[in-house]
């Protein structure tokens, strides 16, 4: 009884700061090279010249380095000279994965630029066993953190110990 004690006051410590309004996470194996290229597939491609879009649609998968983003519907917005992507609009159900962590959102806006990546709507991230739960979560993808707002909620995943009781 004791040990359950024990790893709960334990469980309490570590998650209290998460379950208050904000935490901050850290992002390891979301650091990435926003100078890398970037490659975009998808079922369909609509191409908008008068306002430097273009609309990716269906089964889109997006690509940096490490990193992977997928969702049914992606705008890319170039910058003023159309010859860099500036940002990355992504909605209908987003996934981000790098490394052994992943988030899933309803939508996801990465600014190439800033490095950043803010995603809202039901933000559920993993970091192997642990998973933490928000509204919304901004990523800086070049510091490897993330900052998440919204009702944040934590499980964390006690290994070895919960196997031995």
């Amino acid at each position: 009884m004791f040990r359950f004690l024990t790893v709960a006051a334990m469980l309490v410590a570590l998650s209290g700061p998460a379950l208050a309004q904000g935490a901050q996470v850290a992002f390891g194996g979301m650091q990435q090279d926003t100078d890398a290229p970037v490659e975009v597939s998808a079922d369909q491609l609509q191409v908008n010249q008068s306002d430097g879009t273009a609309l990716y649609t269906g089964n889109v998968v997006i690509g940096q380095g490490e990193m992977r983003l997928a969702a049914p519907r992606v705008l890319v917005v170039f910058d003023e000279a159309g010859n860099r992507i500036a940002r990355l609009e992504a909605s209908g159900g987003v996934t981000l994965v790098s490394g052994e962590e992943a988030a899933e959102a309803e939508r996801a806006d990465y600014d190439i630029d800033d490095g950043t990546v803010v995603m809202t709507g039901n933000v559920l991230l993993t970091q192997g066993p642990n998973a933490l739960t928000s509204e919304r979560m901004v990523v800086n993808l070049e510091g490897g953190t993330a900052q998440m707002t919204g009702r944040v909620r934590t499980v964390i995943s006690q290994g070895a110990d919960e196997q031995q009781q």
